[in-house]
């Protein structure tokens, strides 16, 4: 038996040398250990410590005098390894390697955490100054007392982008036949779906036209972006999540209607539908006349300029900005910057107060329109989200009626408020002056119908599915309005009384 020492620091190749020195055999020999029970021992600086009474076996080979060039070359490499590893301590930089990574690691678990912190600390300053803008304005708060906490003109960005849920959360509804062609038509009743069979049918739009395709959109990441948008559409009676649905919904049916994939690229579709799905994110349920009248927080921000529209744009562009949502995170940067220019065009587009300078470019140019003008194509597919976003009167009665409650609702809780805090009324918002059909023919007769109607010129099929509608329903609100205004006939009882008397 002989004993050998050595420090954690040798090399496996140093180990080999001192067992085939005490053993008497070439340091070229094959050496293997084994301890008392037969087992291989490896070895390294590492193997387990031996004593007297349980030493190791040693098992040595020399090389044979016909070994051949390839076995040599193996054993010097062996040993230029072995020395390698001496020289630079490859094993300890590995050990201190990895004890570096989890420090590391250690660090970023704690940066997260504190990142935590922070948000939620913004979100109870954010908190904490609507209550006291609340305090300072002295006025009855209709949102609150509908149950919904923010201020007409607090700024939700800041605390809401985040996603409350994840996917699956709502379930995976198949679609009929009858269904999906449903949903193409301009007469599709959005007052029968649910808030997670609107998601599902979301879905279904960016598919069948190939938009997750062209995009490359994760179909996961897609949901996620729906399910975001939904949560940032506020509970308002009219610009709420079932409109934004209802938009982009008309949106898919002119495509298909129009065979709009014939004149644009599927990137311009794409645009087209997500800024239908992002036109009114956030929005207080109050104008832009009362933002900038009551100098909120919006029209301070955008100086008075479409203050509404400019929020949507910044609040559809903040959940785009989270990974988890981007549907546009596999596009190019050239890509991402046409679709972030076409969006918001589009968007900004859907303030009224810009209808007539929009509608006039389209007017101009519809004389001799080209199709390959970017010009003449901007100016139509901007009258085309503002023909979705006020196309309720295309649809059929049952389906447009109780939209107009619901406008007049949010019209006349914004007109109650201006009211009391002593801020112009206008009269198509003041529930003492405006009825349904006041409130409707002229908007069908100078809007609407002119706005369709152009469109109609280089689409001829938009003339009867929707032109004649809006035709009929402008009808309608007149023959109301005329029943409205005459005297109630006498009844049938005094009629029985004034005879029997006689």
């Amino acid at each position: 038996k002989k004993k050998i020492m050595f420090s954690r620091h040798c090399g496996t190749r140093d180990i080999h040398d001192l067992i085939a020195h005490a053993a008497g055999v070439s340091r070229y020999a094959e050496i293997s250990l084994k301890d008392s029970t037969g087992a291989f021992v490896s070895l390294n600086p590492t193997m387990p410590i031996n004593t007297q009474s349980s030493p190791y076996k040693v098992t040595s080979k020399e090389p044979s005098p016909t070994t051949g060039d390839g076995e040599v070359f193996t054993q010097v490499l062996s040993q230029v390894a072995s020395q390698f590893n001496k020289v630079f301590k490859v094993e300890e930089i590995k050990t201190d390697i990895a004890t570096r990574l989890s420090a590391l690691e250690r660090k970023m678990e704690l940066e997260g955490l504190k990142a935590v912190e922070i948000e939620k600390c913004k979100r109870d300053i954010s908190d904490i100054k609507d209550q006291i803008w609340n305090a300072q304005k002295k006025f009855v708060d209709f949102n609150r007392l509908s149950g919904e906490t923010q201020t007409p003109s607090s700024l939700s960005d800041e605390r809401k982008i985040s996603l409350k849920r994840d996917v699956p959360s709502y379930p995976k509804y198949t679609l009929s036949q009858e269904t999906i062609e449903y949903l193409k038509q301009p007469t599709f009743d959005i007052w029968h779906w649910e808030p997670n069979e609107m998601l599902s049918l979301l879905e279904h739009m960016f598919h069948e036209l190939g938009l997750v395709a062209e995009f490359n959109i994760n179909p996961i990441t897609l949901k996620r972006f729906f399910l975001c948008v939904q949560e940032n559409y506020r509970n308002n009676p009219f610009h709420n999540f079932r409109h934004c649905f209802c938009v982009t919904q008309m949106m898919y049916g002119m495509i298909h209607l129009c065979h709009l994939w014939e004149v644009m690229t599927r990137e311009d579709l794409g645009i087209l539908m997500t800024a239908c799905v992002c036109h009114d994110l956030d929005h207080p349920g109050y104008n832009n006349t009362y933002q900038i009248n009551a100098r909120t927080e919006l029209a301070i921000r955008y100086n008075d300029i479409s203050p509404l529209e400019n929020h949507h744009c910044a609040v559809a562009f903040k959940i785009l900005s989270n990974p988890e949502c981007n549907i546009f995170a596999n596009v190019d940067k050239d890509t991402f910057k046409r679709i972030r220019a076409g969006m918001l065009q589009l968007i900004l587009a859907t303030d009224m107060a810009r209808h007539k300078e929009i509608l006039d470019a389209l007017q101009n140019n519809i004389k001799k329109f080209e199709w390959d003008n970017k010009s003449h194509m901007d100016s139509l597919k901007m009258v085309l989200i503002k023909c979705c976003d006020i196309s309720n009167e295309v649809r059929p009665m049952e389906v447009s009626e109780p939209w107009v409650d619901c406008l007049l609702e949010e019209y006349f809780n914004q007109s109650d408020r201006e009211k009391m805090e002593g801020l112009p009324v206008a009269p198509f918002m003041d529930r003492d002056k405006v009825t349904k059909p006041t409130a409707q023919i002229g908007f069908i007769k100078f809007v609407l119908i002119p706005m369709f109607e152009t469109v109609a010129k280089l689409f001829p099929v938009i003339d009867s599915t929707m032109v004649e509608p809006l035709r009929i329903a402008r009808d309608r609100y007149e023959d109301m309005k005329e029943k409205n205004s005459m005297p109630p006939p006498p009844s049938q009882s005094n009629k029985k009384k004034t005879v029997t008397e006689k």
